[in-house]
């Protein structure tokens, strides 16, 4: 009788969270061990909307400790064109090289806002800005670790998360059960959709990880947190719990929504992100400029 070697298991991916407390975001590096290849999922360019200033504290942490690990960036991953913080990518794969990569919806969000800024007619609406445009349920090697993307619209056209063995990672489609979900009412956002992906997600086994894009603590009332699990998400989360069915949250959320402020940075973010994380073309005085579009969002 023949015998058949086992199937070696896919190893367990480590994950270090880096948080940024100006924008309560968080940086992930995920790998398999020190020495090995890396991604980057959501990265930060700190940037101080009174002065127009950027720095890269944020983005020197990741830096530092892939470094400390000795590791090898492949991916430098974003899950969505973020409204809420500025992305390092460009900063970063000029730090530690690697490919910048986003999903391929991508193309309708720049659609839509390079006529809401009016950019430069050579601004590109194809996506080429980024190193690779990712297909639903594509496969990325890290090494020995695998990445497969995970369509997950709603919250914008363009979000994916990204799932590494039993830990995914969810951009802003879910926060903490304690939060709830992400808002749907950015061009292009659908409550309708998003409730159909979080479900999606949450149809992984129990156990599954879960690593939030952002935290933010109701109240204070406890430490931040950006980790937890499918059961966790379907027991507890306020928003999206076992038993809210679409009408529903579909109700709560348009409500929700239309009480809720533009994010802080939603301008120069926009602007920034759909570029991959590149400031936009300099002018003649070799000054780059981020336009603010008045009356128009």
């Amino acid at each position: 009788m023949t015998q058949t070697a086992p199937t070696a298991r896919a190893p367990t991916p480590l994950v270090h969270g880096i948080f940024d407390p100006n924008t309560w975001t968080v940086t992930y590096v995920v790998y398999e061990k020190p020495g090995s290849a890396c991604a980057i999922i959501d990265s930060v360019l700190d940037y101080d909307p009174q002065s127009g200033r950027t720095r890269h504290d944020s983005a020197d942490q990741v830096i530092a400790f892939v470094r400390s690990q000795q590791l090898q960036v492949a991916w430098i991953l974003e899950t969505h064109a973020h409204a809420d913080h500025l992305s390092a990518a460009q900063y970063l794969k000029a730090q530690l090289g690697g490919q910048i990569a986003m999903g391929e919806h991508i193309t309708q969000v720049q659609s839509v806002f390079k006529d809401i800024f009016h950019l430069e007619p050579a601004f590109r609406v194809d996506g080429s800005q980024f190193d690779r445009l990712l297909k639903a349920d594509e496969r990325l090697p890290v090494g020995a670790l695998q990445a497969q993307v995970l369509f997950v619209p709603g919250h914008t056209p363009a979000c994916v998360a990204y799932q590494f063995g039993d830990a995914v990672f969810v951009g802003d489609t879910l926060f903490m059960p304690d939060v709830g979900t992400a808002r749907c009412d950015f061009p292009g956002g659908d409550a309708r959709a998003l409730y159909a992906s979080v479900r999606r997600i949450l149809s992984l086994p129990d156990d599954t990880r879960l690593f939030m894009c952002h935290d933010y603590p109701p109240n204070n009332a406890r430490p931040v947190a950006f980790e937890t699990t499918v059961a966790a998400q379907r027991a507890h989360n306020v928003h999206v719990h076992d038993g809210i069915d679409e009408a529903a949250f579909v109700a709560m959320r348009t409500q929700r929504d239309a009480t809720l402020d533009m994010p802080v940075l939603i301008l120069p973010a926009i602007q920034i992100n759909i570029r991959a994380g590149a400031l936009p073309p300099p002018e003649a005085n070799g000054v780059s400029y981020l336009k603010i579009p008045v009356n128009a969002l």
